[in-house]
Order: C-alpha cells, then sequence, then structure tokens
C-alpha cells in the first residue's frame, strides 16, 4: 500500500509539472482525477486518444461538471494495478509523461496525433514488455 500511494503521488506531481489540473492538487489515494476543462478538452475524447496509445483510464465528472456522463470533463487515473504489476516511481513518472504528451497533442490540435499515440503506444509496449502479468511473461 506504500508503494501505491509513493506512485500515485509520482504520478499527480509528474501531470501537475507538466500543466495537467489535478482536482485536488495532488493525492492521498490510489486515484487521481484529473479536470480538462482549462484544456478545452472533453473526458470522452481524451480517453478515447489515451487508449488508442495504450493508456488505460476513465472519463469521469469533476465538480461542477456541466458536461454529461456520456462526455464528461474529467478524467480519472489509478495506479494499483501497474503498481501490482512492478511499475515504480521511475515508470509512474514516464506514464504522467506519456498522458501529458497525448493531451498536449489534443490541446494543440496537433495534425499529427495519430502518429502521436502511435509513438506513446509504442513506449507503452516496451515499458509494459519488461513487466509482465503474472503468467504471461
Amino acid at each position: 500500500s506504500h508503494n501505491v500511494l509513493n506512485n500515485a503521488r509520482v504520478l499527480a506531481a509528474t501531470l501537475v509539472d507538466r500543466g495537467v489540473d489535478i482536482v485536488t492538487g495532488g493525492t492521498d489515494t490510489p486515484l487521481i482525477l484529473v479536470d480538462l476543462r482549462p484544456k478545452n478538452l472533453t473526458g470522452v475524447v481524451a480517453s478515447d486518444s489515451l487508449e488508442r496509445a495504450g493508456l488505460t483510464c476513465n472519463k469521469n465528472g469533476v465538480p461542477g461538471d456541466i458536461e454529461p456522463p456520456s462526455i464528461t470533463s474529467g478524467l480519472r487515473f489509478g495506479v494499483s494495478a501497474g503498481t501490482t504489476r512492478g511499475f515504480g516511481a521511475q515508470e509512474f513518472e514516464i506514464v504522467g509523461n506519456l498522458i501529458a504528451d497525448i493531451l498536449c497533442g489534443l490541446e494543440n490540435k496537433t495534425t499529427h496525433q495519430s502518429q502521436l499515440e502511435a509513438r506513446v503506444a509504442s513506449e507503452v509496449k516496451t515499458m509494459t514488455d519488461r513487466f509482465p502479468i503474472y503468467g504471461t511473461g
């Protein structure tokens, strides 16, 4: 449980350092809630792009959200599965930067978002190959 909380704090701090708003400014739980409104993004658009990049999250409402539950203005990230897989602080810093790369691409409306998603997916695969799920390696 200590590693889970440490990893969540590393992920939250990395996202904040990259200009991503965390609803509570940080975390004391394994979950991180991101407010996408400052980036003019919706949860559904961001979660779909992150999923294509190999990064799993959930679209999630945020306080004062006016978007319907099928759209949302936020994202929720958890660290328990990655921690169980063996990820430590270094890996969650990488994950945070990859998340921020995807969100920045969406925010800046890059015409190369699909290439960015493919690059990030390749990096995610390389990292997860180093930490196989029990019984699959």
